[in-house]
Order: C-alpha cells, then sequence, then structure tokens
C-alpha cells in the first residue's frame, strides 16, 4: 500500500502520470529491496548470507563494507536475529590466553578482542573491562597456570601477569587462591547488542535482512524463472519452509546449530557432525552480587574438554555462575525438558559422540549430577568463594553450544570451510565450524570469511 496515496500497489503506479515519475522511481527502488510473497516475483541479489546470528551478520556487514556496489541479503529463520548462540552466552570479551600459541584461534581471539572494543568505543556500545583472574586453589594447579602464563604471553595478551594470595584478596575480596593469573584485558559486553550494530551497518550500507525466513532447500536453476527478465544471471535458488524463494549468485551460510543440516543440502559430508551441548547457568542472588568484581575461572584441566564453572559478572548487575555442559535433546532446547526426536536420535545414534563420551565418562556422569543436584554445583562454586551459600544462588538461564564433533570423538577445534559438489559448489561456501569465542573474534573471523569469499567467487 502507497503510504502517499494509500492506494494499492499497482493501481497506485498506474495512476501516476508523468508528475509522478519521481516517485516512481523511488517506489522501484524499495520494491527491488522486498522479498515478493508468490510465485512471479521473487528478489534477486548478488550474494545472500544465510544466518542471522552475529557471524552471519558481521560476515554480510564486512563483505558489503567491501563491496557497495553489489546486493546483499542476511535471510533468518526467526522473528528476530541473533536469538540463539549469539543471545545466550556469557557475554565474555576474552583475551586469548587459552590457544595454542601461534594457532589461527589465537591469532583471530587477540585480534578481534582489539576490534570488538574499537567498535564499541566507535558505536557507543557500553562494555566493561573488569578483568579476569584464573585462580590456583591447591599447589598442584600451580604449574598448569604457569604454563597457561607462558602460552598468554607467546599469544601477545596483553598486561598478564601472575599474582600471589595477597593480590588475589586486593583483586577480588571474597575469593580464596594460593596463586592467580590476572588478565586485566578481559571484558563483558552485551552481544546481542553488537549483532543488532552489525545488523544496522549491513542494513545502512543497503544490505537486506529477512526474517522469518527458514531455508529449507538451496539448487541451481537452469531456466529464467516465470516473470523474470534477468535469465540466469542469478543461478542459485534459495527456498523457505513457506514456498517462498529468493535468487542469487553466490551464497555464504553461517547457521550455526544446524550448520551441517544446511550444508548437506549441497552434497557436503554429514561430518563434522553438531552435537549440542546445553550450559546451565546458576545466577546470585542480587543482594550478594557484592561478592564477585570481575571474572573468576578455574585453572582448566587439560584431560576435559571444557573450562569448568566461573564466575561472570554481566552488563545488567547480575553475576552468572556456572556454566556445566551436558548434552541437549534438542538443538534450541534451553530448558531440562526440551526435546526434539530428530535432534537427540542423531545425537545418541553418532559414533563420535559414543566416543567422546567414552573418553570423557567420569567428567561427563559429574556434569549430569550438578546439572540436576545445586549443592553438587555449590560445591565447586564454594572452592573459590567459600562464602557462598545454598540460599545465595538461584538457577538462571542456559545456552546451547554448537559443538562440531568428528566420527572419532574428537572435538572440532578449528574452522571448517566447505562446499559441497556439482555446479552448486562453485557457488556456495559454508561455514561449518567456527568455534569459541566466536563472538569476541567475530569482527576479525568475518575479515577471513570475507576474504574466502572473495577468492572463490571472485568477487
Amino acid at each position: 500500500v502507497c503510504e502517499a496515496c494509500g492506494m494499492t500497489f499497482p493501481r497506485c503506479v498506474l495512476s501516476w502520470g508523468p508528475v509522478g515519475s519521481a516517485r516512481f522511481l523511488l517506489l522501484g527502488r524499495l520494491v527491488s529491496q522486498l522479498p515478493w510473497r508468490g510465485s512471479r516475483w521473487f528478489s534477486t541479489y548478488d550474494v545472500v548470507v544465510v544466518g542471522g546470528g552475529i557471524m552471519g551478520l558481521a560476515s554480510a556487514r564486512q563483505l558489503i563494507l567491501r563491496h557497495p556496489a553489489l546486493r546483499f541479503a542476511v535471510l533468518e529463520k526467526e522473528k528476530e536475529i541473533a536469538l540463539h548462540q549469539s543471545g545466550h552466552n556469557s557475554g565474555v570479551i576474552h583475551s586469548g590466553i587459552y590457544y595454542t600459541p601461534g594457532s589461527l584461534k589465537a591469532r583471530l581471539c587477540v585480534r578481534g578482542a582489539a576490534l570488538i572494543y574499537e567498535y564499541c568505543d566507535q558505536k557507543g556500545i557500553p562494555y566493561k573491562q573488569c578483568g579476569k583472574l584464573i585462580v590456583a586453589v591447591k599447589q598442584p594447579e600451580i604449574p598448569r597456570l604457569q604454563a597457561l602464563y607462558e602460552r598468554g604471553l607467546q599469544n601477545n595478551v596483553p598486561g598478564l601477569r601472575l599474582i600471589g594470595a595477597k593480590d588475589i584478596k586486593e583483586k577480588e575480596p571474597y575469593c580464596r587462591g594460593v596463586m592467580a593469573l590476572e588478565s586485566p584485558y578481559t571484558g563483558i559486553v552485551n552481544y546481542k547488542q553488537v549483532a543488532q550494530s552489525y545488523k544496522d551497518d549491513f542494513c545502512d550500507a543497503g544490505g537486506s535482512v529477512l526474517t522469518d525466513f527458514e531455508v529449507t532447500d538451496i539448487k541451481m536453476v537452469n531456466e529464467s524463472p516465470a516473470g523474470s527478465v534477468q535469465g540466469i544471471e542469478y543461478p542459485v535458488a534459495i527456498k523457505n519452509n513457506k514456498g517462498e524463494e529468493v535468487h542469487c549468485k553466490y551464497v555464504l551460510t553461517c547457521a550455526g546449530l544446524f550448520s551441517d543440516r544446511v550444508s548437506q543440502v549441497s552434497g557436503c559430508s554429514a561430518e563434522p557432525r553438531i552435537v549440542p551441548f546445553r550450559g546451565d547457568y546458576l545466577v546470585l542472588k542480587p543482594e550478594k552480587c557484592y561478592l564477585v568484581k570481575g571474572n573468576i575461572y578455574p585453572v582448566p584441566n587439560p584431560r576435559f574438554p571444557f573450562l569448568g564453572v566461573h564466575f561472570t559478572p554481566r552488563m545488567d548487575g547480575s553475576v552468572w555462575l556456572g556454566p556445566n555442559a551436558i548434552l541437549a535433546f534438542k538443538r534450541e532446547g534451553y530448558r531440562l525438558c526440551d526435546f526434539n526426536a530428530r535432534d537427540f536420535k542423531e545425537a545418541v545414534t553418532y559414533s563420535g559422540l559414543h566416543k567422546l563420551v567414552l573418553k570423557n565418562l567420569s567428567y561427563g556422569m559429574g556434569e549430569m549430577y550438578r546439572a540436576f543436584f545445586l549443592n553438587a554445583q555449590l560445591k565447586e562454586l564454594q572452592k573459590f568463594i567459600p562464602e557462598l551459600s545454598f540460599n545465595d544462588i538461584a538457577r538462571g538461564p542456559s545456552g546451547v553450544r554448537a559443538q562440531a564433533l568428528d566420527r572419532d570423538g574428537n572435538l572440532v577445534d578449528d574452522f571448517v570451510f566447505d562446499g559441497g559438489s556439482g555446479d552448486l559448489a562453485n557457488c556456495i561456501l559454508h561455514v561449518r565450524n567456527a568455534p569459541s569465542p566466536a563472538a569476541t573474534s567475530s569482527l576479525a573471523i568475518s575479515e577471513m570469511i570475507a576474504s574466502e569469499v572473495e577468492e572463490r567467487f571472485g568477487l
């Protein structure tokens, strides 16, 4: 409906004479940005990004800033962006301590953290550089802590230093420990707000974000669609669960929890498989938030795949405790009782999960026990802050992590790009794994992805 006259298209356009030509051109530009619903009309783009999480939006933003003359769109299956992993994470801006020196993860994290701080300053997005202590509570943990310190130095993490029990008390008055690694560069931010800013940048540059568009099929077309005058200039058709479609030249997918399923549409292998792990947090009651000033982390045990429970202050003033790490029975299941038959079957019948469980059986059983019995999780937290009591905590939010797993039971710890097979492989790039800390590294990762897109498609 035309806002100027209240008539519907095309009656409005047909009623305009020469004096309406400028308004006609304006409407034509707006119409070209919209996904027409129906078999005759369709939208055409140079590049379509599937996935409206922080990685998809960061990559789309980077691409459109590099190629402002091209037409871009982001397709998101939910009614809003950043609803899943991007909106259900701890909000920590990591500094890059944990990762193998010289690795891609280490370089991207250190650069990504610097870029995030710079970006937030430019956009006026609030954050807090509250720092982090990785605390050894027992003497046998000290060699591992010192090894982490050396690793952080090799990764060029700024400001690192080892501190003793007295300095721990100065930084965190209620925390107990024999030694700690201080990382003053670690911070916190609301990543959903960051993702929204990426979207705004993308749209301001002329990009389109189509929400409520769940991609069900991606295929090549070998003839001009009905009503089209573009021929096969836009040879890739992307359909959603409502039968609607858009056409484009190239596709980039950043589908997060569904990256393995989306990639199989173009003939990719089923592996690495996404196995969802849910992390349940506890929260400190508001009157007890004074107990924690910054991030407090345990010294990670290299025998186990996750970092362990930690204390995380939030931008709203709350403090999260956790998370645990247990198998989720639904890829987007944030409650203990959430269940999806397909998601559950794919996970529990996968040989890679069987091998992972066998390698970490005692750890996994402990995580399950702590998920049901808060006292067990409280005991872990009291190792750091003995003053905590059962009355000080409550159940909090949960997140689901898209953990890529290979058939040998190994957590895939690096980036995985894929194209598939056949003609479609020449027009599509799947980001099948963007490992944690992807949110911290999002601007740095988006540079790498944009370069990969340019190289593959000759943009």
